[in-house]
Formats: structure tokens, sequence, C-alpha cells
């Protein structure tokens, strides 16, 4: 399934694409526009429904998450389990060492803006002041997104799957815990997680099919 192509189907090309896509809009306007006044124009109230929503929706991006998705990979994809391995494993090491070790200065929106009331922020979000790049939810969410392009066939996914994910990506800014640009880093550090799992998951079956 891995060894004849780096993207293995339709459905992770697209997937791959709108995440790029996506990711490059972000990055371009947050340096454009200016990281502060785009994330100004995207931190938008949307009323108590919308602060509800995006306060439980987040935690999809939480790292919890992969417990699921590894009990789902268990049963009905167990021999692509070192793909999901890697992939825990490179999505966390991406994003947790850009945050501390490249980019360890970068402040969260409430650290960075003096004017705290332009800003718009959720009762009981606990907000944090550093570590900002990138958004480790989105890339969480992203790489799920990604791994699901990868191995799930139905078109139907792809569209599902994405607003799934970018809804993830724009909730951490909506909760005033990313800027714009953390969350089109995030993207970029799911797609990178894929292509380092992909040919992983491709040495692993070259081994088993060698034996």
């Amino acid at each position: 399934m891995f060894t004849r192509s780096p993207f293995p189907n339709r459905n992770f090309v697209i997937g791959f694409l709108l995440t790029l896509i996506s990711s490059l809009f972000l990055l371009v306007n947050s340096f454009v526009i200016g990281r502060i006044p785009f994330f100004l124009m995207l931190n938008t109230d949307l009323g108590k429904t919308g602060d509800i929503f995006f306060y439980y929706w987040t935690n999809l991006g939480d790292g919890a998450v992969w417990v699921l998705v590894a009990i789902l990979f268990w049963f009905f994809r167990r021999k692509q389990f070192p793909l999901l391995l890697a992939a825990i494993i490179f999505s966390t090491l991406i994003a947790q060492g850009a945050k501390r070790f490249l980019f360890p200065e970068e402040l969260r929106p409430t650290a960075a803006i003096t004017d705290l009331g332009s800003i718009h922020t959720v009762a009981g979000v606990e907000l944090h002041s550093s570590h900002s790049f990138p958004s480790g939810h989105t890339t969480t969410a992203f790489t799920i997104f990604l791994l699901g392009c990868l191995l799930i066939r139905n078109r139907w996914f792809i569209p599902v799957g994405f607003i799934c994910a970018l809804l993830v990506g724009y909730s951490r800014i909506y909760l005033a815990q990313h800027f714009p640009g953390d969350v089109g880093g995030g993207m970029m550090a799911a797609l990178l997680t894929l292509l380092v799992s992909i040919a992983i998951q491709q040495q692993w079956e070259k081994r088993k099919t060698a034996q």
C-alpha cells in the first residue's frame, strides 16, 4: 500500500494540498497584515453558543485524543500501527521542539497585546503566555486528519475531516491561545509529520516483505 509512492492515494494528496494551502494562507497573511491585526480580525465574539462550542471542540486537538485513535488502529489498521506510532512521536517532537528550542520567546496573544480589552476570551479557559509557535492542538488535529486521508478511501472524509481539523485550529484563535500564524505552523508540522511517518511505514513494510 505504501511502497509505490510517497503519496499513496488521491485522498491523501487532496488532504495534503488543502492543509498546505491553508497553512500558507495563514502564514502569509500573518506577515502581510501583521500577526496582531490578523489575530484581532479572527478573534471574534460569536456569543455564548460560540464560546461553549469552541471551549469543548478544542479538546479534539488535545494529546489525549491519540488514545482513541490508537484503539481504532489496533482494531482496524493493526498493520499500519508503526505509522501511527511514528505520527504520535514526530508530531510531538516537531511541535514541542519548535516551541521549546526554536521559538521559545514567542508570546501568546494575551501576553503580546497590550490592549487586553480588544481580545475576546472565554470564561474557564486558562490562558498561557509563552511558547506560542506552533499550535500543538492544530498539529495533532491535522496529523489525525491526514492519517484519515491516507487510510480512509471514502471521499466524504476529506471535507468532514478537514472542517473538523480546521475548527480545532480556529478554536485556538477564538480562545485567544494562539495567533493565526501559530495555527499555520501547526499545519506545517502535521505535513512534515506525515511525510516522515509514511517513510517509516514504508521501511517497515519493506523489512517485513524481505523476511
